[in-house]
């Protein structure tokens, strides 16, 4: 075959995890039983959906307790207002001590206080009462819940997760030299992806299959992992039929490189030795000679030569073992099986 310069498109891939968009765990805000799950598990729930019910009893007494509290201290401050009423001008006529209209006063201020914090106690009792029904806090997919009925429950008690699944994240790692090369387009106001083009990205699934849905960028990480030498990047995928789940792994592949005038050659047509690549090349006048040269990337089926061939240069692809200097009969090489 006869090499001659092509523009190429070099693809990446790495290893990705899947997880949620958005991970609610879901916990009380209240101590007490559990004595309902009001949804499917597994299923789709919305935002605001009530998922678990804590016996309300207990929180509705103290409630009433508050409310009856309230309209005492409400009372009293009525007392407080029409004694301060009756004194103030009985005070102005000296009729009365100007001590009692003082201590009229400060019992109006008392009462005032006293209704203030006796209606915060109503409005915290109208919390917890509310608290007994355990509401999702965002659309998602509900998991199995990990609490049953009839357990004592509280605040640091785990009762399910809903994830955000529509669109769901990809986390990969980017090592550090790649990340660097492209760190100014990531931190650069108004790109919208490492790599230049705003280019696609694809998920192959662990099965093989290829993700109908392409993704796109969403972060880089804050800082480089000192173990691993890699930041983690996000991205996401659409997911309407909600066929990715948390936890799914798969490999995220993007077309990070565009490379300009390179010389590629069937793989077969290169033979290793001893850390060294050689290809057969056709002369001018049919005569076979071995040239030493410098491999790059694979594509596909076919490698870049970096270094070592001239655009033009004929090379051997199919055919017997000769020896340099040996006049050859040249067939144009056809891949009938699809090299490029």
């Amino acid at each position: 075959m006869t090499v001659s310069p092509e523009r190429i498109v070099l693809t990446t891939e790495w290893i990705a995890t899947l997880d949620g968009l958005v991970n609610a765990q879901i916990r009380p805000q209240v101590s007490g039983y559990l004595v309902k799950r009001n949804y499917e598990e597994g299923a789709f729930v919305r935002k605001g959906q009530v998922l678990f019910q804590i016996d309300p009893r207990p929180f509705e007494s103290v409630l009433a307790q508050a409310r009856a509290q309230l309209g005492e201290a409400e009372a009293q401050l009525g007392k407080t207002e029409r004694d301060l009423e009756r004194d103030r001008p009985l005070a102005e006529q000296r009729a009365i001590a100007r001590s009692q209209l003082d201590n009229d006063v400060q019992a109006n201020l008392g009462a005032q206080a006293a209704v203030k914090s006796a209606t915060a106690a109503v409005h915290t009792a109208e919390l917890n009462v509310g608290f007994t029904s355990v509401i999702s806090l965002v659309d998602g997919v509900a998991a199995i819940a990990t609490a049953q009925i009839g357990d004592l429950v509280g605040p640091a008690t785990l009762l399910t997760t809903v994830s955000q699944i529509d669109p769901i994240k990809a986390y990969f790692p980017l090592g550090e030299q790649d990340y660097l090369q492209v760190a100014g387009r990531i931190n650069g106001r108004g790109a919208r992806g490492p790599w230049a083009g705003a280019t696609p990205l694809t998920l192959i699934l662990s099965d093989g299959t290829t993700y109908p849905h392409s993704g796109a960028f969403l972060a880089a990480d804050r800082e480089i992992d000192t173990k691993t030498g890699t930041i983690r990047i996000s991205a996401t995928f659409p997911n309407p039929d909600r066929i990715l789940r948390p936890g799914g792994y798969g490999r995220v592949r993007a077309d990070t490189r565009v490379r300009n005038d390179v010389l590629l050659v069937p793989q077969r047509a290169v033979t290793e030795l001893q850390g060294t690549f050689q290809v057969r090349v056709v002369g001018a006048d049919d005569k076979v000679s071995t040239k030493t040269v410098k491999v790059g990337e694979r594509v596909g089926s076919r490698w870049i030569v970096d270094d070592g061939l001239q655009a033009g240069a004929r090379v051997v692809v199919e055919g017997a073992a000769t020896r340099d200097g040996t006049v050859v009969h040249v067939t144009p090489f056809s891949d009938a099986g699809g090299a490029h």
